[in-house]
């Protein structure tokens, strides 16, 4: 456990002149107001900012941070103030203070509005004052670290919250060792049983493998040295294994298949060296044809530079990062290795690049009105670009991996992506869905009058180009579902003895828009026109009731005819919408506990989709035809829903029994299929019954723990 003395020890050794009293004021009252409180673990509460603290002051962050470090609980968690934090350390502490609390109270698993409400203020937080983010990515790593106290249902919220959230903003600060940290402790909560047989499998070659690691940086020491490269580190290390995991789940391989278990890490002085070092490595081992990243010449969006290549010894392919000293620290610490502060304020004016992707995203955002949209567009911006394409005149555009000619359209001008009708790649005419490489050089084609497709939006990755896509496409579809709607209101009204004047007096759209709350009387036609309201809702709050049993032509008004409920409208109730049929859609089969969504299709009422449905990732709908809906409360009685599951799996004898027996001990099995693939790996596909989400889960996890299971995952569309 660190103290007060150790803390200060740490601060001094990075600052001299380290204004200490600050600290000590602030680790006293901050003692203070925690005295009696404990953490789960039985340990003093203190103990928590006095670590937090520590590791702030070993991001040789300022004493505003630090101090703020040791306070940053005491607004959540006692009856201190803000008001009376400011008063006592000043405004800049203060702040960072207000900051750390607003995001630990964040609910991010709370509905899609306020999560992305929820979001954004926490990236405004970001953008105003990093030392926010940096104090609270500390709070949440040693919170990790102690997570095995609390409840498992706890534990794994949390856990993947951090990979969700945290540990992608540590990739785009740069911090790798912070993020390499909480990747780990994550996967070792949220799945227990592969995280142990990894490390079980890891510690089973470890020492063939720190052997071969060894004779290598040998080889290279030697060889350098013969050269006159000055390398002023050698590091070797094997694979993490979160890094592993992902591995196996990406390339669908099992562990026998992973060969690049070691890296080896050349550190030099100067950047010449890193290039000459990179000679020496080709002639010694063959270089992986493709498997080359000058980072260098081309810096990662989150400031980081290095060369990387894989080459192969002895049959076996292995990668080699080569960077200069500087390089190395702002890889492990990105931004907190060089962020100053003067006076109070951000003086580091190069860093702004951090916070480039940051402040685009939030500007492109800011009138975004379907919260998923934003949602998605933050989970992609949160991962790095990986493809570096070239204007013909040689401007570089940063894409993320997958990005086509119409991304990298609109990352030059939202005027060329929206004129786009093709693109030359290295001078040949491509398909606009073609998926971009590193080193292209791209040739937008525009011509007058053209306009975006909805097609677009099937293959476009970025946030920029999806965005203003759909700006385009619903001011566009916005006017034919007002002129639309207004055309089925006239229609209802005719239907009756009422004066179509009368009715429809300038401000009785608007009166019943804000009754209905909705925003405008233009916005409430197109409601009509999406389908989301019926004309006839709208007609009974616009005429008086008598009115509407009147007769037309001398015989009553017609009266639809009642509907018979769908079995799906027990489970689940939409929002608003008691005249419209609910479905469950079959491309995701949703079930009960799953986060779900709703999407009015005129002629076919709600239809339900999962939201990870890729039909709903996609964005291929209208957010004007978005509605909220919930599971209801009845019970749909036991294997109400069918799953159907994909297994991955090795090929030994037994292997099908052992499945299948596992997971009819836990629910009833429809249909089985399995066969095997030219590498002898097998797939098992499982129909079956299950009650609801957390039933499924159990049901993967006791398939995963079966030996030889590779991966497991549910196949969406309705078996």
């Amino acid at each position: 456990m660190i103290t007060f003395d150790d803390l200060v020890s740490r601060v001094r050794s990075n600052d001299a002149d380290a204004d200490t009293d600050l600290l000590r004021r602030a680790y006293e009252f901050s003692a203070l107001e925690h005295a009696g409180q404990t953490r789960r673990s039985g340990e003093q509460y203190i103990t928590h900012p006095l670590e937090v603290a520590a590791l702030v002051a070993d991001m040789r962050l300022d004493d505003v941070a630090i101090a703020a470090s040791l306070l940053h609980d005491v607004v959540e968690d006692t009856l201190t103030t803000i008001e009376h934090v400011r008063d006592l350390f000043g405004p800049e502490v203060a702040h960072v203070v207000e900051g750390v609390t607003k995001i630990s109270t964040i609910p991010f698993s709370s509905s899609e509005e306020r999560q992305a409400e929820n979001f954004r203020k926490m990236l405004l937080a970001m953008v105003d004052d990093v030392r926010v983010i940096l104090v609270k990515l500390a709070d949440r790593l040693h919170n990790m670290r102690t997570l095995g106290h609390l409840k498992e249902e706890r534990r794994v919220k949390i856990a993947q919250e951090t990979l969700d959230i945290y540990a992608p903003i540590a990739h785009r600060l740069g911090m790798s060792k912070l993020q390499n940290e909480l990747e780990e402790l994550a996967f070792r909560h949220l799945d227990p049983a592969a995280f142990d047989r990894l490390r079980a499998w890891v510690e089973e070659r470890r020492r063939a493998t720190e052997e071969t690691v060894a004779q290598l940086q040998a080889t290279l020491d030697a060889k350098l040295r013969d050269a006159h490269v000055p390398a002023v580190t050698l590091e070797g290390r094997i694979k993490r294994l979160f890094s592993i995991r992902e591995k196996l789940r990406r390339q669908k391989i099992g562990l026998d298949e992973v060969y690049d278990l070691i890296a080896l890490r050349v550190i030099t002085r100067k950047e010449r060296d890193c290039y000459a070092a990179l000679g020496i490595i080709h002639q010694i081992w063959p270089p992986v044809p493709g498997r080359f990243k000058d980072f260098i010449a081309m810096p990662r969006p989150n400031g980081y530079q290095s060369l990387h290549t894989s080459v192969v010894s002895g049959g076996v392919p292995f990668e080699v990062q080569i960077r200069t000293e500087r390089m190395h620290q702002v890889a492990e610490e990105g931004i907190a290795a060089h962020w100053k502060y003067k006076e109070g304020r951000v003086g580091a004016h190069p860093d702004e690049k951090y916070f480039r992707w940051l402040r685009q995203l939030l500007e492109t955002e800011k009138d975004a009105r379907d919260p998923s949209d934003f949602i998605h567009s933050l989970k992609l911006d949160l991962y790095p670009e990986e493809v570096y394409a070239f204007t013909p005149r040689g401007e570089v555009k940063a894409l993320p991996r997958g990005a086509t000619p119409v991304d990298f359209a609109y990352a030059v001008h939202t005027d060329v992506g929206h004129t786009c009708v093709g693109a030359r790649v290295n001078r040949r005419m491509v398909p606009l869905r073609t998926r971009l490489q590193s080193g292209d050089i791209v040739e937008v084609v525009t011509a007058a009058g053209r306009t975006p497709s909805r097609d677009w939006l099937t293959f476009v990755v970025t946030s920029r180009a999806r965005h203003k896509i759909k700006h385009f496409i619903h001011a566009q579809e916005k006017v034919r579902a007002v002129e639309l709607g207004r055309k089925l209101l006239d229609k209802e009204i005719r239907r009756f003895d009422l004066n179509h004047r009368a009715v429809l007096a300038s401000d009785a759209l608007g009166r019943v828009a804000a009754e209905l709350g909705i925003p405008k009387a233009d916005d409430l036609c197109a409601s009509i026109g999406y389908g989301r309201l019926s004309a006839r809702l709208v007609l009974t709050r616009l005429a008086p009731g008598d009115a509407l049993r009147e007769r037309t032509n001398g015989r009553p008004a017609e009266t639809p005819p009642a509907r018979v409920p769908a079995a799906d409208e027990d489970a689940i109730q939409a929002s608003g919408c008691d005249d419209l049929l609910v479905t469950r859609a079959g491309c995701c089969n949703p079930i009960r506990g799953e986060p779900i969504v709703g999407y009015v299709t005129r002629g076919k009422g709600v239809s339900v989709h999962a939201s990870t449905c890729p039909n709903v990732v996609n964005l291929l709908y209208h957010p004007e035809r978005r509605i909220d809906v919930a599971w209801g409360n009845a019970g749909d009685g036991p294997g109400a829903f069918t799953v159907c599951l994909a297994i991955q799996v090795q090929d030994r004898r037994g292997m099908l029994a052992d499945v299948t027996t596992r997971i009819s001990e836990n629910t009833n099995i429809r249909r089985v299929e399995a066969d095997v693939n030219e590498i002898r790996r097998g797939r098992i596909s499982v129909t079956m019954d299950v009650d609801d989400l957390k039933h499924l889960q159990r049901v993967i996890k006791d398939v995963r723990a079966v030996p030889g299971v590779i991966d497991v995952e549910r196949v969406l569309r309705q078996p």
